[in-house]
């Protein structure tokens, strides 16, 4: 059985840290990496293009966010009329740009890959290399989280997460219905990315405590047996 600090795992596209610090805690050699400095100020994340490391010796695993903005369903309407300021040529040239690079990831030379991302257009799914259905798309509510936020999980030798914390959800029109909405209610600004890809505490405990312990479970032999 492989102790969990001999496991390297490399979180991609995350700022927050929430992944990171899941797999940390349960003491596996967790890195993050993006574009922009963490949150947290962790020396454990790099700040690069997560494409510029994904052949840098992680031999086991990778959770990904890769960004949503032109994949998302929600966002479809903006390639046919682009916000104020844009072109329709902008649009579509986003759409392309983040398509190779969920497929970049999705096509990682890494054992254990998850790569997350809200529900998808038929426009995404069509630029994505190799694409597969998701393995599920979760709710931040089945992790004890009151909030809605539909997440796909696209998963290769990884178990489906499950359920740890169910919560009754709200009746539509009532208070606590819109308080569970406020991802999607999130005001125009420069941080709204950053509160509509937020990942759950709840949902990043639920991939360390299940994914972990796949991984364990699984791997063995010396450090280079892949």
């Amino acid at each position: 059985m492989r102790d969990p600090s001999e496991i390297r795992v490399l979180i991609g596209c995350e700022t927050s840290g929430e992944v990171r610090r899941a797999f940390l805690d349960r003491g596996f050699d967790a890195w993050s990496c993006d574009l922009l400095p963490s949150d947290d100020g962790s020396n454990r994340h790099i700040v690069c293009d997560i494409r510029d490391v994904l052949d840098d010796g992680w031999h086991f695993m990778a959770v990904m966010h890769p960004p949503c903005t032109r994949l998302c369903n929600s966002g479809v309407r903006w390639l046919h009329s682009p916000p104020r300021g844009r072109t329709l040529e902008e649009m579509w040239h986003e759409l392309d740009e983040g398509a190779a690079l969920f497929s970049d990831c999705w096509n990682a030379d890494i054992p254990y890959i998850a790569v997350e991302n809200p529900v998808m257009h038929r426009h995404a799914k069509e630029r994505i290399r190799n694409y597969e259905r998701p393995a599920q798309t979760v709710q931040p509510w089945w992790f004890g989280e009151a909030a809605f936020k539909a997440t796909s999980l696209y998963l290769r030798n990884l178990p489906k997460l499950t359920e740890t914390d169910r919560l009754e959800r709200p009746k539509p029109g009532t208070d606590a219905h819109k308080r569970w909405s406020t991802i999607h209610r999130a005001s125009p600004g420069k941080d709204r990315w950053k509160t509509r890809s937020k990942t759950f505490t709840g949902i990043a405990d639920a991939m360390g405590d299940q994914w972990g312990t796949h991984l364990i479970l699984n791997l063995g032999g010396p450090w280079n047996e892949r």
